[in-house]
């Protein structure tokens, strides 16, 4: 599933190609993908001008005069940006004609992406309870150990819960309790300040690094241009069962957390 880096990099990569682009038409190929993608967009976004894309957690938001187009990757969702003339391929279910002979196509084989509008004077409910942006201000140690006090859930399903801090997905939390030397079987509210202000840092740097290494590619994510996310090449403990641990040579061991699969040292991470 792309997890915010992916997102961060989809967006940097359309700002430059559809930034002050002027909308000629929409097109719905397949209007069924988590939810249905609203009929009215056809005849809405039609003659608008992108003003801007930005981010919130794992959604990307097109902004127009009147409100914005707000994307969901899912699970194997990418977006791209072709000539116009180009065939439509298989699994491209949505299209934005732009004034410069090119497109944004939204490609998506599982279907459990979404395309939704919201007016500038109304929030869709599923943007209203996010917690803070971990790359922002809002984010810090402060308000990650505020946020366990009470909780006995483990901490990788801690920091994994959008209204605790958004965007932290499930391999950037294995990675992210790794460079903390702290165990995903933890309990969140049985850790210190100073342990969530580590965890913090480590937070922070993952995602960072993640972005700049253009997001990871396990299996189905790939950049605007196409190309792949690198960061999978420095992944510590994601997907490494077994292989050795590279601080103490020790086996990295796989669990399943809350229906996912969590990777760890036991030796490293206590």
């Amino acid at each position: 599933m792309p997890e915010l880096p992916e997102v961060e990099t989809t967006k940097r990569g359309l700002e430059p190609l559809i930034l002050n682009r002027r909308i000629l038409s929409a097109h719905i190929y397949k209007k069924k993908l988590r939810w249905e993608i609203p009929s009215h967009l056809i005849e809405t976004l039609k003659q608008k001008t992108i003003h801007n894309i930005s981010r919130r957690a794992k959604y990307l938001l097109i902004e127009l005069s009147d409100g914005q187009l707000v994307i969901h990757l899912g699970m194997s969702g990418s977006m791209s940006v072709v000539p116009s003339s180009a065939p439509l391929m298989k699994h491209q279910h949505f299209e934005l004609k732009l004034d410069n002979l090119t497109s944004i196509r939204f490609h998506d084989p599982r279907r459990f992406g979404s395309i939704l509008w919201q007016d500038n004077d109304s929030q869709l409910k599923l943007l209203s309870d996010l917690g803070p942006e971990p790359l922002s201000y809002d984010f810090n140690n402060e308000v990650l150990y505020n946020a366990s006090i009470g909780k006995s859930k483990n901490i990788k399903t801690f920091i994994m819960d959008s209204k605790v801090v958004v965007g932290v997905g499930n391999i950037y939390a294995s990675e992210s309790l790794f460079l903390a030397g702290i165990s995903p079987k933890r309990v969140s509210g049985k850790t210190s300040k100073n342990r969530y202000q580590t965890l913090t840092h480590s937070i922070k740097k993952i995602l960072t690094d993640a972005i700049n290494n253009g997001g990871t590619t396990l299996n189905d994510f790939s950049n605007v241009d196409g190309s792949p996310g690198y960061f999978s090449q420095v992944l510590c403990v994601y997907d490494r069962e077994d292989m050795p641990c590279i601080r103490c040579n020790g086996k990295i061991k796989r669990i399943v957390q809350n229906q996912r699969a969590t990777y760890y040292c036991p030796k490293c991470q206590n």
